[in-house]
């Protein structure tokens, strides 16, 4: 007992900042590691995102206990959130939030009767398409833009996906969300829509990135980017 008091006397000062570390983690933001191609082009495996868990919340500690909220998710925002389904942690686009009617059509999404527009891009790089061992078929990159929404997205032509649902009514206190990567994401389609006690932050900027298929050599360019 002696030994371990005098342990943790002589290290106060670095426990006190783990202390502080794990409270700050647990309490204003988080990281979080892209497990999946779901978010292409936006965010890649490898990618560790930092997610502001005070974004739309005050949380209690250590929990998912929301104590007071702060503000409304809104269209377009990055978010985490745990799944309708089986509570496995997600991250992807919220596209649409309480009394919107959504509808998709052939890969084109409509809000509330208007239609998104969508315009072909390249790809920045072939590391920003979904990886050749998981997809071999053609990609193709649009930037999509309707009513808060204004990022790219990719749609696989020859993969079997839902590209068409709706038309539904968001109920009040949930959102529907959607993944960049449109036809191989598992998302509200899926799963369902997402209830507000079930969304943990919001994703604005990387910490890093490491590329698996390369030997996890660095993605610089992503070293704390924004979103």
């Amino acid at each position: 007992m002696l030994k371990l008091k005098k342990l943790v006397a002589d290290n106060k000062g670095f426990i006190a900042f783990m202390l502080g570390m794990v409270l700050v983690r647990s309490a204003l933001a988080d990281y979080y590691l892209v497990p999946s191609s779901s978010m292409y082009p936006t965010l890649l495996e490898g990618d560790r995102v930092i997610c502001d868990r005070t974004a739309y919340d005050l949380k209690l500690p250590f929990t998912d206990v929301i104590l007071k909220p702060l503000a409304d998710p809104q269209r377009g925002d990055i978010v985490t959130f745990s799944s309708p389904e089986d509570g496995t942690r997600l991250v992807k686009r919220l596209v649409a939030i309480p009394g919107d009617v959504v509808e998709m059509r052939d890969e084109r999404l409509f809000i509330n009767g208007q239609s998104a527009s969508y315009e072909a891009q390249s790809a920045t790089s072939p590391d920003h398409l979904t990886p050749k061992r998981e997809y071999a078929g053609e990609q193709q990159v649009f930037r999509e833009q309707l009513s808060g929404l204004n990022h790219s997205i990719i749609v696989m032509p020859e993969r079997p996906a839902m590209r068409s649902f709706g038309p539904v009514t968001v109920p009040q206190g949930q959102y529907l969300m959607l993944g960049d990567n449109r036809d191989n994401s598992r998302d509200s389609r899926y799963i369902g829509l997402v209830k507000r006690e079930l969304i943990t932050g919001q994703v604005k900027r990387l910490m890093f990135s490491l590329n698996g298929d390369h030997y996890y050599l660095p993605r610089l360019e992503r070293f704390g980017a924004a979103l």
